[in-house]
């Protein structure tokens, strides 16, 4: 098969020949042969990158979660970077002036297929940002890891905008990034003259693993396309004062706290009979962010299905386990998170005060499915017609 980026450079260049282009770009932006797309720009006579937008994480991936990333100059290639992740809120759109010397901006970054995951809000501020300067930008479609056909979760209260939620998708969406930007034109108002362009030889059934492509990390805490799969519903944790596993070699695998007993969470959750998924009790020590170097107690998530696995699910069954079995260690997350202080964690990442009601309240889980299913037939309706495979 081949991905966007490998259809632009060759049946579709004339998109970007001759013209100064801005890349919005990470670690992912790589071809067949792994060899990134600012090298291959650069290789090009045809072709003039003049400048780098770089998304949380930074251009190259090498920083940690909610780490503010500065402007500066690409070691390999010497082309200016621009953050779109810096250290206020209004950094995480373009500006008119970086983009006032440009006639294209492509953005090329690898998905994960969450709501969560917030290089989808940096392709729509560079659409509205692309828009408003007149200047036309090009989406070059990637695969959703976890296949484009479940889809899982509550819709977004829009009441509860953030950089981890900014549009009413469910938690997984099921799509690809051109197809999204498809939605958010259509259906969002992002207004901007877009050309997204489509993979060959993707097909919605298809988990990343199953395409011969190679696997680039998108994030330091996203190594493999598991970690994809189970984060989600294990990205929920975030929200709590639980460790999800960041600091370890399985993050949104290992979920514990120092006052957990893994055997008693495991035995709840495998009395549950999730579909796909098994829990093991155990113990780990996260070398960095909650509990650094504290040993936790917990449990590692095994996926055993992955077809029939529901993610949100299961981290919705984690969080009732934890808020029951633990009422008086377990507490939700009321530190700033992505630019927000004012609104719990956990709402932001639930799209709204529904989800965490529900766990607080231990909703049965088949009444929260139908609750969700209700919410998923509207998206859809809107959505299906985003679709390009």
């Amino acid at each position: 098969m081949r991905t966007g980026l490998d259809l632009l450079l060759t049946d579709l260049k004339a998109l970007v020949a001759g013209k100064a282009v801005g890349l919005v770009v990470n670690q992912t932006a790589v071809d067949a042969n792994l060899v990134h797309a600012i090298d291959r720009f650069l290789a090009d006579p045809d072709l003039n990158p003049v400048r780098l937008f770089g998304p949380e994480h930074g251009v190259r991936g090498d920083a940690q979660d909610m780490i503010t990333v500065e402007d500066q100059r690409d070691a390999r290639s010497g082309l200016p970077v621009v953050s779109l992740y810096g250290q206020e809120e209004g950094s995480l759109r373009p500006t008119p002036a970086s983009l006032q010397d440009l006639q294209v901006l492509v953005f090329d970054i690898q998905d994960i297929g969450s709501r969560y995951y917030t290089f989808i809000y940096t392709m729509a501020y560079c659409m509205e940002a692309a828009g408003q300067a007149g200047i036309p930008i090009v989406v070059c479609d990637r695969p959703n890891p976890i296949t484009g056909t479940p889809r899982e979760g509550n819709v977004l209260d829009m009441a509860f905008r953030s950089f981890v939620g900014r549009y009413p998708l469910p938690i997984r969406h099921g799509m690809t990034a051109g197809e999204l930007a498809l939605f958010f034109r259509e259906h969002c108002g992002v207004l901007c003259d877009l050309k997204v362009v489509p993979m060959e030889g993707w097909s919605r059934d298809q988990w990343f693993d199953q395409t011969g492509l190679p696997w680039v990390q998108p994030s330091p805490n996203m190594p493999t396309v598991d970690t994809a799969l189970v984060y989600p519903g294990m990205c929920l944790i975030e929200g709590t004062n639980v460790s999800e596993g960041r600091g370890t070699t399985r993050p949104f695998h290992l979920i514990g706290a120092p006052w957990i007993d893994g055997h008693a969470l495991a035995d709840a959750l495998n009395t549950l009979a999730l579909p796909g998924v098994r829990w093991r009790p155990t113990a780990f020590t996260p070398m960095f962010q909650k509990f650094q170097r504290q040993q936790c107690g917990g449990v590692e998530l095994h996926v055993i299905d992955r077809n029939h696995f529901k993610p949100v699910l299961s981290g919705v069954a984690l969080l009732q386990a934890l808020h029951r079995l633990y009422p008086d260690d377990f507490r939700w997350r009321t530190e700033r998170y992505e630019y927000v202080s004012d609104t719990l964690a956990i709402d932001l990442l639930g799209g709204g005060q529904v989800l965490r009601q529900q766990v607080e309240a231990q909703v049965p889980l088949a009444v929260i499915e139908a609750f969700w299913e209700s919410e998923l037939r509207g998206f859809r309706h809107l959505s299906d017609h985003c679709l390009l495979y």
